[in-house]
């Protein structure tokens, strides 16, 4: 439309021009030595706007070509990096790693470039592609240096998928050198590659700051804090005093949680302290009532298996039909060679819910009384 108004308000000079040179006497005179040449006033006048029309006609032709040339170049590059994406999302890798390809050729924008790059190094590595994937990655680097990020988060997940948590660990360290807030998802990286390496003092820090964050998933930070909390109880299980001090510090509502309460006991047992373990025990089954926590309390025999035996007895008043309760019981008074007890208590137990390990205590009695067939039996 600009361009017939352009075209319009020409000619209507060109007339209007035309129309006043009637009245224009003269001559004009072009010398281009050895070349001379001479036209009426009026004439080159019409001849100076004809040329103009015509040089101007021709530089926005020429223009038109290259911006269409250019457009073209974005919509190819647009439509690469769309049917990409869509195909790396339907899983089709092949045909994502082929079209992202193609638009980090034709992209012009450092951040067309780097996305193409990262779909197109994940197909590939979803491919086991790993020289290409690298090659994507570094191609992305080094044309858009702006958008490193990504990149070098895309190449640490690369690494920990690999099992190189050591090498992820480096490589994230590259990121953090640029300073600034963190993303979420890098955060989680680092979390995963001190999964792998066994640093669950590390992982700790990092579910505090994540559990902070709203783009987080809070229900798994609180999952992976919990995991984290069992497997760094689980490797202090070698020092009694790192042990006493880790537990010191975890808060009362923490030690309510059942499975961290039967972690702390297997460590606790395994130095040694029956007692330490033990009163955990006594602590948190009324609360929970956790049959593994329940089971545990016979497994570390101290010199106080008497008032272990009250203790559960008390807790046998609320809970008469718990058949795990009964089996600890029975397992107990075994210890403590109190026969009759222990029998009517195995039995107590198969009664309400049968099971192996209350038969094998019922063979183990049994045995230990002289009847070899019961035991058999069992």
């Amino acid at each position: 439309m600009k361009l017939i108004v352009w075209l319009i308000a020409l000619f209507t000079a060109a007339v209007a021009v035309t129309l006043a040179a009637k009245n224009i006497t003269g001559q004009a005179s072009l010398v281009m030595p050895p070349y001379q040449l001479e036209l009426p006033l009026d004439q080159f006048i019409i001849v100076v706007i004809v040329a103009f029309i015509v040089f101007y006609l021709l530089v926005r032709f020429i223009l038109g070509v290259f911006g269409f040339s250019k457009r073209h170049r974005h919509k190819k590059t647009d439509e690469m990096l769309l049917s990409g994406l869509k195909a790396y999302f339907e899983g089709d890798f092949v045909k994502a790693q082929k079209n992202t390809a193609t638009a980090l050729k034709l992209a012009n924008s450092e951040t067309i470039k780097t996305i193409s790059a990262v779909i197109a190094a994940r197909s590939a590595h979803k491919l086991d592609q790993d020289t290409a994937r690298d090659q994507y990655l570094n191609d992305a680097l080094n044309q858009a240096p702006s958008e490193k990020s990504l990149c070098l988060a895309t190449k640490a997940k690369f690494q920990l998928d690999d099992g190189h948590y050591q090498d992820a660990l480096k490589t994230l360290q590259l990121l953090y050198s640029e300073g600034g807030l963190q993303p979420t998802a890098v955060l989680q990286l680092e979390l995963e590659a001190q999964q792998q390496g066994g640093n669950w003092d590390a992982v700790l820090e990092l579910t505090e700051v994540l559990a902070k964050r709203q783009s987080a998933n809070k229900t798994h930070i609180k999952q992976l804090r919990h995991d984290a909390q069992i497997e760094n109880i689980r490797s202090k299980a070698t020092d009694l005093q790192s042990l006493n001090q880790y537990w010191l510090h975890i808060s009362p509502m923490e030690k309510m949680d059942s499975k961290l309460c039967a972690a702390a006991v297997r460590a606790y047992s395994s130095l040694g302290d029956c007692a330490a373990a033990n009163r955990i025990i006594e602590q948190n089954v009324p609360i929970t009532w956790d049959s593994n926590l329940i089971e545990l309390y016979a497994e570390c025999l101290g010199s106080h298996v008497n008032r272990q035996i009250e203790c559960a007895e008390v807790w046998l008043k609320s809970r008469p039909n718990n058949a795990q309760l009964l089996l600890t019981l029975g397992k107990l008074c075994t210890h403590c060679e109190l026969w009759g007890k222990a029998q009517n208590y195995l039995e107590a137990s198969l009664s309400v819910e049968p099971s192996y390990k209350a038969h094998f205590a019922l063979a183990q009695l049994n045995e230990k009384l002289g009847k070899h067939e019961l035991a058999m039996n069992h």
